[in-house]
């Protein structure tokens, strides 16, 4: 008994030491395998299309990735240096101090019968003045340049990730669902709680990647097209962060174009700011409730609350590739409890 339980001990501390060391050899290339997993679940229904008429699974793998460099990356590459360069301009400008439309925003707004209410409750003293708003926008600009700065000298360290990325896309095309079949074959359910785990975590994936990536850029693409045509500068920006907030329950997109329509109209272009304001409500915003029903269906969803933290904490802990693994890990812990608590009741059952 002595011996098996010193058997016991030693082998999950082996077990652990080893798992800690693989963790640290792995830990340098976390963010660009996260990124080839959601490309890979992303986009292996058109792999497993391919792989009816490619019947050897490294050339339908090899073709899936040259179609996703051709279809997905190019674009988002032109689009990344297109956001560079508004980026950049944005900083500038506000860098420079050329702040003159803040100037006029302010005075326009101190104008109105709103700020005159507003001040009388909370005092005009709590309220902003157009030096402090003027400041923070020109820190505001230098955080960006830095970053941009900074972002410029870690290019052969994307290169490097990108190049990674892509080499796991294709060997997880390849051999994912070999290696999905060892992982189901060691868990420690039956094969009927298997089975409800994989159906709970491919309605989850479902629902929290396709639809969540596709109404993201599709909501992008309408809310940056709606601001170059109102005259807004820095469209691909606003488009990206709108794609960006479209993952966050509660605020959404409306927390782009809902400011932006209210400055519209401030700055007296009401046609353009309430035209906006109907295009996002009418729109966009419909996007979200017409869409990823249709994408969904009855599948199991995550509850709204769950996605607004696990969201957060995504970013908070992964970056941006946490809009996604955030949701999608809480997705798979949840299966997996799930599974745990009928087992907890058979168990009770039974006795």
């Amino acid at each position: 008994m002595g011996n098996k339980r010193f058997y016991v001990v030693m082998m999950l501390f082996i077990t652990a030491v080893l798992g800690y060391l693989t963790y640290r050899i792995m830990s340098p290339f976390l963010p660009a395998i996260a990124w080839a997993i959601v490309f890979a679940i992303v986009f292996y229904p058109f792999f497993a299309y391919i792989r009816r008429y490619v019947k050897v699974k490294a050339a339908a793998s090899l073709v899936t990735v040259v179609l996703l460099l051709i279809v997905i990356i190019a674009p988002i590459a032109y689009l990344s240096l297109l956001l560079l360069d508004e980026l950049k301009g944005f900083a500038d400008q506000m860098n420079a101090g050329s702040l003159d439309t803040v100037k006029i925003w302010v005075e326009r707004l101190q104008a109105t019968a709103f700020y005159e209410t507003l001040s009388r409750y909370i005092g005009s003293d709590a309220l902003p003045t157009e030096a402090v708003i003027s400041d923070n926008i020109k820190k505001l600009g230098g955080i960006v340049i830095a970053n941009l700065s900074s972002g410029l000298t870690n290019i052969l360290a994307v290169t490097v990730h990108f190049i990674f990325m892509i080499f796991t896309i294709f060997f997880i095309f390849k051999d994912g669902p070999d290696f999905l079949i060892r992982i189901k074959d060691v868990l420690p359910f039956s094969n009927s709680q298997k089975e409800m785990l994989a159906t709970q975590v491919k309605d989850l994936v479902v629902s929290t990647v396709y639809g969540g990536v596709s109404v993201a850029l599709i909501q992008g693409l309408l809310g940056g097209s709606a601001f170059f045509f109102v005259g807004i500068q820095s469209p691909v920006l606003w488009g990206v962060l709108m794609s960006v907030m479209s993952f966050v329950p509660l605020l959404g997109t409306f927390s782009i174009w809902g400011p932006a329509s209210v400055y519209l109209i401030f700055d007296g272009q009401y046609v353009s700011g309430i035209g906006l304001f109907l295009f996002g409500v009418l729109v966009i915003s419909m996007v979200d409730n017409i869409l990823k029903p249709m994408i969904i269906g009855s599948r199991t969803r995550l509850p709204t609350v769950l996605i607004f933290f696990s969201v957060l904490g995504g970013i908070n802990l992964f970056g941006m590739i946490g809009l996604i693994m955030g949701p999608l890990i809480m997705a798979l812990f949840i299966s997996v409890f799930e599974i745990f608590s009928k087992m907890d009741n058979a168990l009770s059952e039974g006795r």
